[in-house]
């Protein structure tokens, strides 16, 4: 991430626009002002617009833990946190719930979907655990090897992700909302020196 930073710097970037960084600390790496964008701002006016009744946000993993308990604020939810084990890389071992999601509509959110092993894993166990829905919420659709399989055969109802990496092939329980709107507007308050905090809501 650091190389990433010399690199834009040194062919003249001066200001950064991004959004979801894996990672707030990279932010620290740039000599230049980073405005750190979070995908919140576009998936919380859809989650609402679901009107779902004892909605209930989850994360997929401990480390997504403060993103949900963000997303819960917002939505007036409860919050469930999965806690997984792995054997290896992209493997996990184990995966238990810490929460009750039973007779609940839940919304799993995390940054980026890779494998999509541990989101459809999640989305069985709240299913198992007497969850009435279980949809998801992910900003950067990787979707390396057979993760749209995975999806198109998990308990997910639907996986919601944003454009900031093209979809390599339409799926029927992918939904696609574009970031275009709020980097643009960013763009334009920047370029006109006027405040962007009302694009936050995290």
């Amino acid at each position: 991430a650091k190389l990433v930073a010399n690199l834009l710097e040194t062919a003249g970037a001066t200001r950064v626009i991004t959004m979801d960084l894996h990672a707030d600390q990279i932010q620290g790496f740039f000599e230049i002002p980073v405005d750190h964008l979070y995908a919140s701002t576009i998936f919380v006016p859809y989650i609402k617009s679901l009107n779902l009744e004892n909605l209930c946000i989850a994360s997929p993993d401990m480390g997504g833990s403060k993103r949900a308990h963000s997303y819960a604020k917002f939505l007036n939810s409860d919050v469930v946190i999965c806690y997984k084990q792995r054997k290896q890389a992209n493997v996990i071992e184990t995966m238990e719930l810490i929460g009750d999601v039973e007779g609940k509509n839940v919304v799993l959110v995390d940054d980026m979907v890779d494998t999509a092993g541990t989101l459809v894993k999640a989305a069985q166990l709240m299913k198992d655990r007497g969850a009435v829905s279980v949809r998801a919420v992910a900003t950067h659709p990787i979707l390396s090897g057979n993760a749209h399989e995975r999806i198109e055969n998990s308990a997910l109802e639907e996986l919601i992700v944003t454009d900031s990496i093209p979809l390599k092939q339409p799926s029927s329980k992918i939904k696609v909302l574009s970031c275009a709107e709020l980097f643009a507007d960013v763009m334009h308050k920047v370029h006109h020196n006027e405040p962007i905090s009302s694009k936050f809501i995290m």
